[in-house]
């Protein structure tokens, strides 16, 4: 599902600050037509439980049972409403968009139709408690492992490091641009060094 973390009122607030989290979805879909509803007593909205993960790399031990993943995990518990006022929608929908590539929402045909407007739902969620969890670095195998000469000589431990790359733009049959255009052109170029960047410095970083 795509989302994003901000603040309408104040556009401003960085991470450390208390963000609602967006989340763009089909009017009809469940989830959608469920954050419409308020279990709650106090009205607050739909109790939602919200989790992702990134994979960073393969960690690979001298045994199977000491194999692991490097990631970053968060999960986010809080109450979800539907979005109804429309400068708050057409913000949520522009920054929905732009988090999937950069520049994009100013590159296509905009603003939405009333059609596109009616049939696309945003919720956002105010979160009420969060927590992360994160794993970095290389194997950890036993001391007993480490001091077995011949093991250590048979076996590759180490980390495969894991991110997304994104390939060459390839045109639809119906584009007409000549060329890819220079806001596409450096999101992948630039997505592709930091998603590298990112999963070598997990296998340096602390566990």
């Amino acid at each position: 599902m795509l989302g994003f973390m901000a603040s309408f009122t104040d556009p401003q607030a960085s991470l450390t600050e208390p963000l609602d989290l967006y989340l763009h979805g089909y009017i009809s879909s469940r989830l959608m037509r469920l954050s419409g509803t308020s279990p709650s007593d106090e009205g607050e909205g739909l109790p939602l439980t919200i989790a992702a993960t990134h994979l960073d790399g393969l960690v690979l031990a001298l045994t199977p049972n000491h194999h692991s993943y490097n990631y970053r995990s968060a999960i986010i518990h809080g109450f979800a409403t539907p979005v109804t006022d429309a400068d708050e929608k057409i913000w949520a929908m522009e920054k929905i968009t732009n988090n999937v590539v950069d520049d994009r929402w100013a590159n296509t045909r905009i603003p939405p139709t009333k059609t596109e407007m009616t049939s696309t739902q945003i919720i956002k969620v105010r979160v009420v408690d969060a927590s992360v969890k994160v794993r970095a670095g290389g194997p950890s195998d036993d001391r007993a492992d480490m001091k077995n000469d011949e093991l250590r000589a048979n076996t590759w431990v180490g980390v495969v490091p894991t991110w997304v790359t994104f390939g060459a733009p390839v045109p639809s049959p119906d584009n007409k641009l000549s060329k890819v255009p220079a806001y596409l052109a450096d999101f992948v170029k630039r997505e592709n060094k930091v998603g590298e960047q990112n999963a070598r410095e997990a296998i340096t970083s602390s566990k």
